[in-house]
């Protein structure tokens, strides 16, 4: 799967999703509505990239790095729109994009590899602690692994359940390592602390 190429409809949003991670979403625009059901239909994905504003603090593009998602769940929301739990798997880098009739933006993403799932180090330990009170609080309302005890695990749910910005979510996503992602939440928790 390394270095491998796919097109892959966009979904730009002010949010990150992370892989094994779920996001509800209401879908309501004509374009998203098409390619929830074609994705349905096929049984594909799409890819959430996160909206990154400009020097003016304007909406522009999005972030090169994103999440394919694909559809867990289907469900009317309240007030009578089309919701869907996405469900995160692997994520990709944009290479290229073109903006088909009607606006949705497919991309030419290549497939980023993953790194292997390995013990928290000792001095995370207290991420761990802090994953499984966040979990406990979250309760049956959390519906995704949550292994404290898996270094990549571990980064991918507390980045997803802290309450960061997106521009900090998406450092996050763009951070390969996942013992280096444990030590950027572990800096921001110090630093947190000291303020």
């Amino acid at each position: 799967m390394e270095n491998q190429q796919a097109e892959l409809p966009l979904f730009p949003l002010d949010t990150v999703l992370y892989p094994g991670g779920w996001l509800p979403l209401r879908i309501f625009e004509p374009r998203y509505l098409e390619m929830i059901r074609d994705c349905a239909r096929s049984g594909s994905g799409f890819g959430i990239v996160c909206r990154l504003t400009d020097e003016a603090g304007e909406p522009g593009v999005h972030a090169g790095i994103g999440t394919e998602a694909v559809i867990g769940d289907f469900y009317t929301t309240d007030d009578g729109l089309l919701g869907i739990t996405a469900l995160g798997r692997r994520r990709f880098r944009v290479e290229a994009e073109t903006r088909r009739p009607g606006g949705l933006i497919v991309g030419t993403v290549e497939w980023l590899t993953e790194p292997e799932s390995r013990p928290v180090p000792p001095q995370f330990g207290a991420l761990s602690g802090l994953l499984n009170e966040l979990v406990r609080r979250v309760g049956k309302d959390y519906p995704v692994e949550a292994d404290p005890d898996n270094a990549v695990t571990l980064a991918w749910r507390l980045a997803e359940l802290l309450p960061f910005d997106a521009d900090v979510r998406q450092l996050l996503l763009e951070t390969h390592d996942p013992l280096a992602r444990l030590e950027h939440l572990l800096s921001m928790m110090e630093s947190d602390e000291e303020d």
